[in-house]
C-alpha cells in the first residue's frame, strides 16, 4: 500500500520560496506519475503540477507556471515541488498524489490519482 507523506510546508512572506517534498514510506512510487494539488479554505481542490514516472514530462497549472517546478528522485522515492515568487493566493493545503497504474503520464485530473498524502499547509503573507 502506498503511503505518501508531505513535508516542507510553512509560513513565508510574499516573494519568498518553499520546497515541498513527498515520500512513500511503504512502497516504491518510481513507476507512477505523481502530482501536487492544493485546496484553499472554502475552495475545491485544484491541480498544481504533475510529472511522469520517468520525470521527462511535466505539466503545470497556468497560475503557477514559471514559478513552481516539480521534480522527482526515483532512487529515493521522493517528489519535490519548488515554489518560488510565492503569492498570498498560493496559500492552501498542498497534497501529494500518486497516479493509479504504472508507467503513467502526467494528469491534471484528481480522479486519476489513487493515493493521496495528508497534506501540508503553506501560508503566504502579503
Amino acid at each position: 500500500q502506498v503511503q505518501l507523506v508531505e513535508s516542507g510546508g510553512g509560513f513565508v512572506q510574499a516573494g519568498g520560496s518553499l520546497r515541498l517534498s513527498c515520500a512513500d514510506s511503504q512502497r516504491t512510487i518510481s513507476n507512477n506519475a505523481m502530482g501536487w494539488f492544493r485546496q484553499a479554505p472554502g475552495k475545491e481542490r485544484e491541480f498544481v503540477a504533475s510529472i511522469s514516472w520517468t520525470g521527462r514530462m511535466t505539466t503545470y497549472a497556468d497560475s503557477v507556471k514559471g514559478r513552481f517546478t516539480i521534480s522527482r528522485d526515483n532512487a529515493k522515492n521522493t517528489v519535490h515541488l519548488q515554489m518560488n515568487s510565492l503569492k498570498p493566493e498560493d496559500t492552501a493545503v498542498y497534497y501529494c498524489a500518486a497516479r493509479s497504474g504504472a508507467w503513467s503520464l502526467p494528469s491534471r485530473a484528481p480522479a486519476e490519482y489513487g493515493y493521496w498524502g495528508q497534506g501540508t499547509q503553506v501560508t503566504v503573507s502579503s
